[in-house]
């Protein structure tokens, strides 16, 4: 199913637009999109030297929210100002930019974390920056979802998906999002910061864990996930339908596997 992907170079163009899409409903997007582990909030807290965190691509906040809960001072950065504004509204700091551009002004922070984020980061760029405003012993932490739909409800979503819109960069790959495929992907981010040589060893965390979703509450997450969030109000019916469908013939109800992945590393 659709969530945030890596775009090739020549499709810059297209992932910017897609990234500026997401907050179209910032309400929406907070509340539907799910949090992160607290093991995961818990370990990146504990193995940063202090409580001062920078949170790249903030968005709404869910993340920093959390690590606001365990004790946390956060900055977020975030380059979409309907995001940036529903995060200050929830009493987060915010600036507007993004991490490339961001100007740190002489502040050093005891981790930076980017929640569903770092794919929209030039990775050279960004880990590059996060080593410059890191504090020596200072944890990057990069993370974020992989979610597994049951195939009687990803099947007929890719269907729907594939008819309403034949051209989209997702309408081609299968119902299933094989899980290797994002490990691929936080390993390459592991790789980007050994190049830096400013870290020590980068680390990769895995988090399993289940969520159980009503037909209405799938319903509003689908239209906050990446390749939705662009489409006419009549092709994103015809596919809420097709998946609403799908979920009452379950019960109304079905199980979600999420596995939350994430590549960490302390500043030298």
């Amino acid at each position: 199913m659709p969530t945030i992907s890596r775009e090739q170079p020549s499709e810059s163009h297209r992932a910017r637009r897609m990234a500026e899409s997401f907050g179209v409903d910032a309400q929406r997007y907070d509340q539907a999109r799910p949090g992160y582990p607290d093991a995961l909030v818990a370990r990146i807290v504990t193995g940063s030297p202090g409580p001062d965190v920078l949170d790249v691509g903030c968005g709404t906040g869910i993340a920093a929210r959390q690590f606001q809960a365990a004790g946390c001072a956060v900055l977020g950065v975030e380059p979409d100002a309907r995001m940036a504004a529903f995060a200050r509204s929830r009493g987060l700091q915010v600036e507007v930019a993004t991490f490339e551009s961001w100007q740190p002004a002489g502040r050093t922070f005891d981790a930076v974390i980017a929640a569903q984020a770092w794919h929209w980061v030039d990775p050279v760029t960004g880990t590059a920056k996060a080593a410059q405003v890191l504090r020596p012993g200072g944890r990057l932490a990069i993370f974020g979802h992989v979610y597994e739909p049951p195939a009687e409800v990803a099947e007929p979503f890719a269907a729907a998906y594939r008819k309403a819109a034949p051209d989209a960069p997702f309408s081609g790959q299968p119902a299933g999002r094989p899980l290797d495929l994002y490990q691929a992907a936080y390993a390459k981010a592991a790789e980007k910061i050994r190049e830096t040589g400013q870290f020590g060893e980068p680390e990769q965390w895995r988090f399993d864990w289940e969520r159980s979703y009503t037909r209405d509450q799938w319903l509003d997450l689908l239209p906050t996930t990446g390749g939705l969030t662009q489409l006419p109000p009549e092709h994103l019916a015809g596919i809420l339908d097709a998946v609403g469908g799908a979920i009452d013939a379950l019960g109304g109800r079905f199980t979600m596997t999420y596995t939350t992945l994430a590549t960490s590393a302390v500043r030298r």
